[in-house]
């Protein structure tokens, strides 16, 4: 019984995995369908007189270039997000999307056979389509060359070393460039942006060894000293608030000798954590636990013991905005957005309203759904919309309306349909049958 129970235990295994091999040659195939797609959506929106070319940004200037490298076709702006959010992406990681499929089919034509024939994954030649983006076309030839007959089992080393080499011998000027920012590669990041439910930060970097030397030596003082103090946090807890003090008291340093500066004339303004808080006055002073606020800086929610703290803390101020109901209706007299509905509607939206859209609500701009006259200024008419989409609202065939409160009904130049609120974007138009139910498309016939 034994025995029988191990083989029939045995083929089940077998066949999960026989299941799971079918599966993923399917997956594999549609993957190769939809970059295919991504070539022939670029073919049929070329950049003319009327339309802007998609761009991507690129290293710590942000500077703008192609979606894909020298030589390959443009896209105009306008087509990314109906196609990207077809693929069920954010408008950047679409137009991320179209530039590796262009560039592979551009560009590197060995590669792209290998994906085309099912040779090789489109994960890979995209991470591989990635690296070349920003060489020649000579250097962008050589890693094709040299990289298509091992790329279905090149990891990012071997890609790397190609890329490299590429650079060396046909972008000697980069190269060098490169080296001379490789031999001083210092930077310190705050990262902001998302703060941590217990109101934390992440701070990286790379330091002179002297500054790191004398920084760390600093740190280790300051925290015995807060441990003499009668601080109760391990090492790790008092070097962290260490640094939030040796902060505070350089800020608090006068090293202004210009008479006429407002830190002069006025004294140094304390630090400044503005706090919007969704609470009662008395959750905010009362001992209760789980209350949360929302933290200006990067928007992320904290606990009000948290707040508490914050409010404690020598050198720190902090501004509690008053409580604001976002069930109000708010009404302005004219065009001019009012303060209170500009804050109502970024504080109830938190981000832009496209679909997918994460750009945060405080540096979007504020939109008439309906335009003004026809459209009042109110907390019923106005929407964050980043300045991409803002312009594709504006100046393409993109529409949007509101349904309730907070909830977007988006319609692509295509008629596709798309809503979007506090829980994220939902797609409202249903998917078409399965592969197999319809004609092929023409670029899987000419395949």
């Amino acid at each position: 019984m034994a025995d029988t129970a191990i083989i029939e235990t045995s083929a089940a295994a077998r066949a999960v995995i026989a299941g799971v091999r079918d599966s993923r040659a399917v997956r594999d195939a549609a993957e190769v369908e939809l970059v295919a797609a991504a070539v022939e959506w670029t073919r049929l929106h070329p950049v003319d007189e009327f339309a802007e070319a998609a761009v991507i940004r690129v290293g710590s200037g942000m500077v703008g270039m192609p979606i894909a490298g020298p030589g390959a076709p443009e896209i105009a702006e306008d087509a990314v997000a109906e196609f990207a959010l077809a693929l069920g992406l954010s408008t950047d990681s679409g137009k991320a999307y179209l530039g590796h499929a262009v560039e592979l089919h551009s560009r590197l034509p060995k590669l792209w056979a290998k994906v085309v024939a099912g040779e090789l994954p489109v994960w890979r030649a995209r991470r591989i389509a990635e690296a070349t983006l920003t060489l020649t076309p000579d250097a962008a030839a050589h890693v094709d060359r040299y990289l298509a007959p091992v790329a279905h089992k090149a990891g990012p080393v071997v890609t790397d070393r190609l890329v490299t080499e590429a650079i060396a011998r046909f972008m000697p000027d980069r190269a060098e460039a490169a080296a001379l920012k490789a031999a001083d590669g210092r930077y310190l990041a705050v990262e902001h942006e998302q703060v941590s439910l217990t109101g934390t930060s992440r701070i990286h970097g790379e330091l002179d060894l002297a500054d790191a030397l004398a920084f760390d030596e600093a740190l280790s003082v300051e925290a015995s000293r807060l441990a003499a103090l009668g601080h109760e946090g391990d090492l790790d807890v008092r070097r962290a608030h260490a640094a939030g003090e040796l902060a505070r008291r350089q800020l608090a340093l006068d090293l202004n000798t210009d008479p006429d500066s407002p830190e002069r004339r006025g004294g140094r303004p304390a630090q400044q954590v503005v706090l919007y808080v969704h609470l009662s006055e008395q959750a905010v002073t009362s001992p209760h636990r789980g209350d949360l606020a929302t933290v200006d800086a990067g928007g992320g929610q904290v606990l009000v013991s948290q707040v508490r703290d914050w409010c404690t803390t020598p050198g720190t101020s902090v501004s509690v905005r008053p409580v604001i109901d976002l069930n109000d209706s708010l009404v302005g007299p004219q065009y001019r957005i009012p303060t209170s509905i500009a804050e109502h509607v970024t504080l109830r939206d938190r981000t832009c309203v496209f679909p997918h859209c994460t750009r945060r609500a405080r540096r979007c701009d504020l939109d008439h759904i309906d335009p003004y006259p026809s459209g009042e200024t109110s907390t019923e008419n106005i929407a964050p919309l980043c300045r991409r989409h803002h312009r594709l609202k504006t100046h393409t065939a993109w529409t949007y309306r509101t349904t309730v409160r907070g909830i977007y009904v988006w319609t692509s130049p295509h008629g596709y349909r798309w809503q979007t609120g506090p829980e994220g974007t939902t797609e409202l138009d249903p998917l078409p049958p399965p592969m197999g139910t319809e004609p092929d498309p023409p670029w899987r016939r000419t395949r």
